[in-house]
């Protein structure tokens, strides 16, 4: 695959991206979106062939519609129903439903795809794009970053063509759960107490497999497991690997057999295309920035995937990153010092991310911990807990960030207020077209205002640039607007660029 020229000449780079996974690939594209040329640097020739993260929430989707690819992702993927529990014999006793076309950041809540089939996608906009030079062979070695933070860093890498080294103004660390970037800032995974061996199987079927159109979690008290059911032909399980078993035991024909034999699927229609141990780790780097080095995504933090939640952080680290980085090069956000806009994404993203672990480490020993009678008890509790409406609506909505006070984020007023929480993204009409609401706010800070705006708030967003949208007036949409802003007791919301209200105008 071709890769672009350098943007930049003479070996220096604005920002140096290790890794073009997801993660890396998304930030590289959100920094060019903002006029920031990046190098991507892979040490694979191509894209991982085999299937690794398979879902993705609305919110991340919404990400990706920031890239502009949120319609290829949608070709590439398919809508899930939702999570069922379910006991050993596959009897349905607990439901979490994410069926709606569009929940509230406008695409679906749940879907399901093969991160092989997103990274093509992304990997072929790295390459397309002016600003993103894709440079594959290639990974990070070394890091040299002088004692001015405002110095370029100096990046020492191992390419086709022997060792280098490149200045870059930023370097921002995707390069995954062994990253080199997090070892060269001196950073650590700390263990937040949860390590688990799991047997994973990646199939194609001749035939399709009936499911009930989600996930399946397998409640039994003999062994946990998880079915996905994935576009097209493909699908996975997931089963927990008892201390004296190993993968190429389970592997054999006999025990795949056994494994899958609840689905009542004869095992010679499927084709296996991976079959294989992975440990599911609960993981939170103690830095995420030293300088202008950054990490992100799987660098930063490992979560286990019973909330399906691995892949969406990572991007959420790139929303979050990005466009202060951006601000930051081109000169900061006015107002805060360019040291305090890099620090608001450790404090920002790191507690939602520690938040996140914590929140699926419960879910996976509640719903799969353990094989004895105390655990056995537990998940059908858990399942009759489940049917209360108050207990279900709250475990529904998941776990939402909601940023803290800060630099860029305000102090709440109340526990409705706004500030710190993400702007919904309904459809709405603009010059008589339909459009999502990402689209009219545009690249930077948004103003949205459903009423009067106070003195201090409107020449906060006159200094930094916002689009001022009038609810009503300049766009329509079918109320969630102004029914997020009257929940939160606002008439306006000064949105940022990552769409997280920063500060609000409260309703007189």
């Amino acid at each position: 695959m071709a890769v672009a020229e350098d943007p930049v000449e003479g070996g220096a780079v604005p920002v140096l991206v290790a890794g073009a996974g997801p993660a890396g690939s998304t930030t590289a594209l959100l920094l060019a979106r903002l006029g920031v040329p990046c190098t991507v640097v892979e040490r694979r020739g191509d894209i991982h062939p085999l299937p690794r993260a398979v879902h993705l929430d609305d919110e991340a989707v919404r990400v990706l519609q920031r890239i502009g690819l949120a319609d290829a992702f949608a070709r590439i993927s398919r809508p899930a129903t939702g999570l069922r529990l379910v006991d050993a014999r596959l009897r349905p006793f607990a439901e979490f439903r994410r069926d709606r076309a569009a929940g509230s950041h406008g695409h679906p809540e749940s879907n399901l795809f093969d991160q092989p089939d997103l990274d093509r996608v992304l990997r072929a906009e790295l390459v397309r794009h002016p600003l993103v030079n894709l440079r594959v062979g290639t990974e990070v070695t070394g890091l040299d970053q002088p004692p001015d933070a405002t110095a370029p860093v100096r990046v020492e890498l191992s390419a086709p063509g022997g060792a280098e080294t490149v200045c870059a103004q930023a370097v921002v660390g995707c390069d995954g759960a062994g990253s080199a970037v997090r070892a060269a800032i001196g950073s650590r995974l700390h263990d937040l107490g949860f390590t688990d061996r799991w047997f994973v199987v990646d199939v194609r079927s001749a035939r399709p497999i009936p499911t009930w159109g989600g996930v399946e979690q397998v409640c039994g008290a003999r062994r946990a497991a998880t079915f996905l059911p994935l576009p097209g032909d493909r699908y996975r399980w997931e089963f927990r690997m008892r201390a004296d078993e190993t993968a190429e035991e389970l592997a054999r024909p006999a025990r795949m057999a056994e494994l899958i034999g609840p689905w009542r699927v004869p095992p010679t229609q499927l084709e296996v295309l991976r079959a294989a141990e992975y440990t599911f780790r609960a993981r939170l780097a103690d830095r995420w920035r030293v300088g202008r080095v950054l990490l992100l995504g799987d660098a930063a933090h490992l979560t286990p995937p019973f909330i399906g939640q691995g892949l969406g952080a990572g991007l959420r680290d790139a929303h979050n990153l990005a466009w202060k980085l951006a601000a930051v090069l081109a000169g900061g956000v006015p107002g805060v010092a360019p040291e305090e806009v890099l620090d608001s994404y450790q404090s920002e993203r790191g507690a939602h991310a520690e938040a996140v672990i914590r929140g699926a480490v419960r879910v996976g020993r509640a719903m799969t911990g353990g094989a004895g009678v105390t655990a056995a008890l537990r998940r059908p509790l858990t399942g009759m807990l489940l049917r209360l409406p108050g207990v279900r609506a709250r475990a529904e909505r998941g776990i939402v960030p909601r940023f803290p006070a800060g630099p860029l984020v305000d102090r709440v007023r109340h526990r409705h207020d706004l500030p710190g929480s993400v702007c919904p993204q309904p459809t709405v009409r603009a010059d008589g077209v339909a459009t999502p609401l990402d689209e009219v706010l545009g690249d930077g800070y948004a103003l949205l205002t459903a009423g009067p705006v106070d003195a201090g708030l409107a020449a906060r967003a006159r200094t930094l640039g916002a689009r001022t949208v009038r609810l009503g007036h300049d766009l329509a949409d079918d109320g969630t607007l102004l029914a997020w802003l009257a929940a939160g007791g606002a008439s306006a919301a000064l949105v940022r660029p990552d769409r997280v209200v920063q500060a609000t105008s409260p309703r007189t």
